[in-house]
């Protein structure tokens, strides 16, 4: 329910001058009121209620803090907000009676209740407070001290629950929910008269948990906290503020806003403070966001928005589409709409537009033109206030600069010399031209390109580039000709040829750093690439989009021609084939350094080899050393392991001596037991081929890096509080994103899943962490809030584990949204969500010297009282960032850990 739809009926509220004056300031130690100020300073308070500097630019309560700032609600001292000072009960029923809007209700203060010692100015506010039973007076003298001032008495969790409850009307509801359970983890320490409204105001989503699952009945309210409660109480009440209006936007400027409220158009100024925000977000957005014609909520300042709040970003308008049949005098369109005659009046506020938007004058409309009339809806009139040409008949010349091209919908926005841009058709006709050769498509056409162009009956028939560009082109290798040229066929089949720039930039996915030798030119089947062309019509990035070759797996040899460098194998079927071996080919066999000399004494007759082709030009070659599939069984008794094969096809490989080698990482001498049907493996043979010498077992294990050898391709890597050396020399090595990389761009402190055949490393990536708070969570996504402010989704389809302590679990129903966790990929791909460790304690000091933060100890046997702080470790209060020198003894803080290590800090 809106808050403030019926904020168009003035209140008889003091006017905001008198507001300003008595408004309460969350501000200073004492709880310094703003009436408490002398009155020279009330109008430079005002003034710059809305420029705290101590609430910055992103933190978690800014939005709710000058809302009800603005407001009058709540006032700032001395420019400062002080958002993390803990509230009193005097000034939480302050608060209170003003959100409610009854500070007209206020008397003498004569009735107040003695018992409970609050200072004169809030006398008229306890006893208020007690008359409208937001209070109730006998649990409050029960639960004060004798010698305790119940108004200066910190006002706790649980007591602000019932004050906000009660607030909003919804008592009656508190009540009946008294015997339902709160589902946090301490509900056995609120108080069973406050357990009802607790539950009201979490339903309501004024009031949240802390971490642990836990409410913390008796934990103090802060100032920002308390705002924002207030602020989301606001949309289930209407308090009639007479300095607040709801309406649709009908004029904005750059320093001025009208809106349309309760049949009366009401201004405002926009200047420097003027904030911005929406209904259903806490971050703060800009001026651009704010739409004419959407419903906004602005709180005036003597004139000015000091608030506003876009409340339905929908425009409230309706639209109709027809034929213009003409312009009529008196401001009147003759329009043909679903074949009947509509006269529509318009006024000098109606703006009219072009189909690519661009303003136009009436007169300028063009019988028969498709027109689209945008009227108002929010009053009797209906007036139009956008008129714009959907399609009109162009044909023109001229010259402009070229604003975007959509291949898709064949169409090109060209921006003119006088700024105005407009969209045309092209189609295959359209001849397109760069120093005086056809383009093979308009994907050719960089943004920024300058150009001549004509257009007839709304098509593009020419356009000429007329200034240098960069273009990109897709095409098929043919050649490389040493490091000068390259030729390819282009995306219409036609072979061309182009220089190459000194050193053009070379990718290839899985392949670190490329070079021109990786590049397969061929006529019958060479790489498919996206070449980037300069001004220069110079080559100077070629990327790899495709890989067209085809392979034939467990050839046998039958004869090897090494002066033609002729190889004549025979497929599975018997049928023979020949190919040829060039400078480019590629070799593999059980060598960490192939030649093509090594290779050549491998390729006799009966051999089995698996070779990569275009047509009869050999683009690997390699000799058969291993199986790869998943392990089936051993049959000890003929002497045979049986692996099920990528393709569906089994072998039988027969072993000699009691058992073959068997590899396993992390096992000490393992044996054919140790290997579990449907595992992957890799079945190396002998040099002849005709026994199996190693069996070695895949596996994915992950690692954090200690340290990195470059010179000779070495990471000390632990996992499970165990360390080791591993050698990457031969590993395909992928970075985050999956591109990849180096070992010198490895680093230490990185997690890395890595890939082993036996003790070998095949393949090591990089895997993201991230830290933050988990935020939300349903049945197909994981949304956390990082530490760097982002909220990052992650889907659930693949699975997740849940790692809490010693405990792992499957599924993500054993997670909650006050949970700090660490996210992860696992081995297998699925996502892993890491719990971390929790720690409440009061602050001792920080050591800089150790660069220590000690803590208060829990009993005299406590002995983990000390944690080393890193640059890393994430140290906050809300969304604020903060140092650790700032941490004060006293100040009660919870410390969350990645297994032994301090990640993160949050300041209660």
């Amino acid at each position: 329910m809106s808050s403030y739809k019926r904020t168009f009926r003035r209140s008889t509220k003091k006017a905001v001058s008198a507001m300003l004056v008595t408004a309460m300031c969350l501000g200073g130690a004492g709880a310094v009121f703003a009436e408490e100020t002398p009155a020279a300073n009330t109008a430079q308070t005002a003034a710059a209620s809305l420029l705290f500097s101590d609430v910055k630019d992103g933190f978690w309560a800014e939005k709710h803090i000058y809302k009800l700032a603005a407001e009058g609600i709540v006032l700032g001292d001395a420019g400062k907000f002080r958002p993390g000072d803990s509230v009193t009960q005097q000034e939480a029923i302050t608060m209170a009676i003003r959100f409610m809007n009854l500070e007209s209700k206020l008397g003498d203060g004569s009735g107040a209740p003695a018992e409970m010692k609050v200072s004169n100015y809030f006398k008229p506010y306890l006893q208020l407070a007690v008359e409208q039973k937001l209070i109730d007076k006998a649990e409050e003298v029960k639960a004060t001290g004798a010698k305790e001032s119940w108004g200066e008495k910190k006002a706790s969790r649980e007591w602000i629950a019932k004050l906000l409850v009660r607030s909003l009307g919804r008592d009656a509801e508190a009540k009946s929910a008294t015997g339902t359970s709160t589902g946090f983890t301490d509900q056995s320490n609120i108080s069973a008269e406050a357990r009802g409204y607790v539950n009201v105001a979490v339903q309501l989503n004024l009031t949240k948990g802390v971490a642990g699952n836990k409410f913390d009945p008796k934990g103090k309210v802060t100032r920002a906290e308390l705002a924002t409660f207030f602020s989301r109480g606001s949309e289930y009440v209407t308090p009639g503020y007479a300095n607040v209006y709801e309406g649709i936007v009908t004029e904005l400027t750059d320093n001025k806003l009208t809106l349309y409220a309760d049949g009366k158009l009401k201004s405002f100024t926009l200047d420097n403070r003027s904030v911005y925000f929406t209904k259903d977000s806490e971050t703060k957005v800009s001026k651009k966001d704010l739409k004419p014609y959407t419903k906004v909520l602005a709180v005036d300042k003597v004139g000015a928005a000091a608030y506003i709040e876009v409340r339905d970003p929908k425009q409230q308008l309706e639209q109709t589409e027809g034929t213009l049949l003409r312009v009529l005098s008196g401001n009147k369109l003759l329009m043909l709409v679903n074949n009947d005659s509509v006269t529509f009046t318009y006024d000098n506020t109606t703006s009219f537009l072009d189909q690519n938007g661009n303003k136009i004058n009436p007169e300028k409309l063009t019988n028969d033109s498709t027109v689209v009339v945008q009227r108002e809806t929010f009053t009797a009139e209906k007036k139009p206030v956008i008129v714009q040409v959907k399609s009109a008949i162009v044909n023109k010349s001229g010259s402009g600069t070229i604003d975007s091209v959509s291949l898709k919908d064949k169409t090109i926005q060209i921006k003119d010399t006088s700024g105005n841009v407009e969209t045309f058709k092209y189609d295959d006709g359209s001849v397109m031209l760069y120093q005086n050769q056809l383009l093979n498509n308009a994907g050719e056409i960089q943004t920024g390109a300058s150009v001549k162009y004509t257009v007839e009956n709304s098509v593009v028939t020419r356009l000429e580039i007329t200034q240098g560009m960069e273009r990109t082109v897709k095409g098929t290798l043919l050649s490389v000709e040493g490091t000068k040229l390259l030729s390819y066929t282009n995306a219409s089949g036609v072979a061309e040829i182009k220089p190459l720039a000194e050193k053009p930039t070379i990718i290839i996915s899985g392949i670190a750093e490329p070079t021109l030798n990786d590049l397969i030119a061929d006529v019958d089947g060479g790489d498919k690439v996206e070449l980037t062309i300069n001004a220069d019509d110079q080559i100077t990035k070629i990327a790899v989009t495709g890989r067209e070759s085809d392979q034939l797996t467990g050839a046998t040899i039958i004869n090897y021609d090494s002066k033609l460098k002729a190889l004549t194998v025979m497929d599975t079927a018997e049928k023979p084939y020949v190919f040829v071996i060039d400078a480019k080919t590629k070799y593999d066999y059980n060598s960490k350094e192939p030649s093509l000399a090594g290779l050549e004494s491998l390729l006799e007759k009966g051999r089995k080899i698996n070779i990569k082709h275009i047509g009869s030009r050999a683009i690997s070659v390699q000799v058969m050393y291993k199986y790869e599939g998943t392990f089936v069984t051993a049959n000890t008794n003929t002497k045979k392991v049986t692996i099920l094969q990528a393709d569906g096809k089994s072998i039988d490989i027969p072993y000699q001596g009691v058992e073959p080698t068997i590899e396993l990482y992390g096992k000490t001498k393992p044996t054919l037991g140790d290997i579990k049907s449907g595992e992957p493996v890799a079945a190396v043979l002998s040099g002849n081929q005709d026994a199996l010498q190693t069996l070695a077992v895949k596996k994915s294990v992950q690692f954090e890096i200690q340290s990195v050898n470059t010179s000779n391709s070495r990471i000390r890597v632990v996992a499970d509080g165990i360390s080791d050396d591993l050698y990457v020399d031969q590993a395909k090595l992928l970075g985050e994103n999956g591109a990849a990389i180096r070992v010198a761009d490895l680093q230490q402190g990185q997690t890395v899943n890595v890939e082993f055949t036996g003790r070998t490393v095949t393949s090591l990536q990089v895997i993201k962490l991230t830290l933050g708070k988990i935020t939300n969570i349903d049945g197909s996504t994981l949304t956390i809030k990082s530490f760097t402010g982002t909220q990052e989704s992650y889907p659930l389809a693949d699975g997740v584990k849940v790692i809490r302590g010693t405990a792992v679990s499957k599924g993500a129903s054993g997670l909650a949204t006050s949970d700090h966790v660490e996210v992860s990929k696992d081995t297998d791909g699925s996502l892993m969500v890491k719990v971390l460790t929790s720690l409440e304690r009061k602050v001792s000091r920080y050591d800089a010297n150790s660069k220590e933060l000690i803590v208060l100890r829990a009993g005299l046997t406590d002995s983990n009282y000390r944690f080393f702080v890193t640059p890393e470790t994430y140290i906050h209060q809300g969304d604020t960032t903060i140092s650790v020198q700032s941490l004060k003894e006293n100040d009660k803080i919870v410390l969350y850990f990645n297994g032994d290590k301090l990640v993160e800090v949050e300041k209660q």
